[in-house]
């Protein structure tokens, strides 16, 4: 039975919802770091946070930051680490309103870096029919673009088949089919500077974006049909072990540890032995670290499929074995992704327990960080009232509590007690800038491999 938090409506698994709990009950979170290890990552992020703000500065201008994203950060208690990172990020309307003049403020900068003269902007969408929460989230981030100087469309990839009670979602809006123009893209009657992708092409890059002139933000390389999760959290590796080797941390606090499989075919039970194989490497290597920090309790392995978002092919296990034992329901779960995609690569991660719960029934919570170019704009808490602290909370009848940033979140308080909000949100925020950074390698990736 599902028990939904109060003054809320349950949303689907994408994650665009409107704001449902008024951003003062995010009072009703718990103090979470209160084991020895979280301590230390907390007093000394902040201890160190001038120095962490220049070192992330130099790395800013080496690589710069995509155009924006999103980072899901689990907070265990004892360690702290992102957990996914989505590029096209589609919930802008789950952010506190006190944070949109961060945001305006972000994407003023972010567009005139790679198109100074830029007038009119393209937003290219996700074909959606029925998700009125995505129609949202795209009608917030039109006005942020619109605030922020731009003349923005809506271009679509394909016609869309509106169903009946969802009349007219771009109503008031310029939006039509993109068209191509010899090596530009726009709508008939508008011609834009620059692109913004708010859809992860999952189903590959449209032709009608293949060597175009204007700048496409983020780039299409980072779509689902070519990112992998396990490239990005190897960048995501080498960022923690250089960050944490310059500020004295064990980069196991600040990072899942993950391997990962290919050609894996669950419903004909292919690839099983090398899933069994990592899974034991990776549960040998956290219980190590366990009784290292004294941490009592069990470990569990998350696989994931390698390429996809919306919460989908995903599944915990404890043991190795359980991979040898799926049932169909499950074979079936692990298959296929969005739009149907066949999953024939894993990523086994190192699970994370959250210990962020929200209110007296102590909702299981995980913190959702925006970024825009590399600047924190704002975030949200994702709950969820029928799952564990174990579990994914990208499902359906998750909820969505905005996270109180504002400026002072934005710098450390080293002269105030260390946990206090503004100290524990600005970590949130130095470690999803650190997830971001490596979303930036991966963009350079991507562009050497299509250069």
């Amino acid at each position: 039975m599902t028990t939904n938090l109060p003054g809320s409506s349950t949303p689907d698994s994408h994650g665009a919802a409107v704001n449902q709990i008024p951003v003062a009950e995010a009072n009703g979170f718990q103090l979470t770091f209160r084991h020895e290890a979280g301590i230390k990552i907390l007093s000394t992020l902040v201890r160190a946070s001038h120095d962490i703000e220049a070192w992330l500065r130099q790395h800013w201008l080496a690589t710069p930051a995509p155009f924006y994203a999103s980072v899901d950060l689990r907070n265990a208690g004892f360690k702290l680490a992102p957990v996914d990172t989505n590029l096209f990020p589609a919930g802008f309307n789950n952010l506190h309103r006190s944070s949109h003049p961060m945001c305006i403020q972000a994407i003023e900068h972010a567009i005139e870096r790679v198109c100074p003269e830029a007038g009119k902007v393209l937003l290219i969408v996700e074909s959606h029919s029925r998700n009125t929460f995505y129609f949202e989230n795209v009608r917030v981030l039109l006005d942020l673009i619109e605030r922020a100087g731009f003349e923005v469309a809506i271009g679509l990839l394909s016609e869309i088949d509106i169903s009946a009670d969802v009349s007219s979602p771009w109503q008031g809006w310029r939006h039509g089919v993109i068209q191509r123009h010899g090596d530009r893209v726009g709508l008939d009657d508008f011609d834009p500077c620059c692109i913004i992708l708010n859809n992860d092409l999952s189903s590959g890059i449209p032709d009608q974006l293949l060597g175009i002139e204007q700048p496409v933000m983020p780039s299409p390389a980072l779509g689902w049909r070519q990112r992998l999760k396990s490239r990005h959290f190897g960048f995501y590796r080498d960022i923690v072990d250089e960050f944490s080797q310059r500020f004295e941390l064990d980069p196991w606090l600040l990072d899942a540890r993950f391997r990962n499989c290919g050609q894996i075919d669950f419903q004909k039970r292919k690839g099983l032995d090398c899933l069994h194989h990592n899974a034991e490497q990776l549960f040998f290597d956290i219980r190590r670290k366990y009784e290292q920090y004294a941490i009592e309790r069990e470990p569990f392995v998350v696989l994931k499929a390698d390429a996809g978002t919306y919460g989908m092919a995903v599944m915990m296990i404890r043991d190795p074995d359980e991979v040898y034992h799926l049932n169909r329901r499950q074979r079936s779960r692990m298959s296929s992704g969005k739009g149907g995609l066949s999953v024939s690569q894993i990523i086994l991660q190192e699970g994370v327990p959250t210990e962020e719960l929200f209110g007296q029934q102590k909702y299981a919570s995980e913190s959702v960080i925006y970024m825009i170019d590399h600047t924190v704009v704002g975030g949200f808490y994702r709950c969820h009232s029928d799952k564990s602290a174990e579990e994914s909370l990208n499902a359906p009848g998750a909820h969505f509590v905005p996270l109180p940033f504002s400026e002072s979140c934005l710098n450390a308080d080293p002269g105030a007690l260390i946990e206090n909000e503004s100290n524990r949100l600005y970590v949130y925020g130095v470690v999803a800038r650190l997830a971001l950074l490596a979303a930036a390698h991966e963009s350079r990736y991507h562009a050497g491999e299509t250069a």
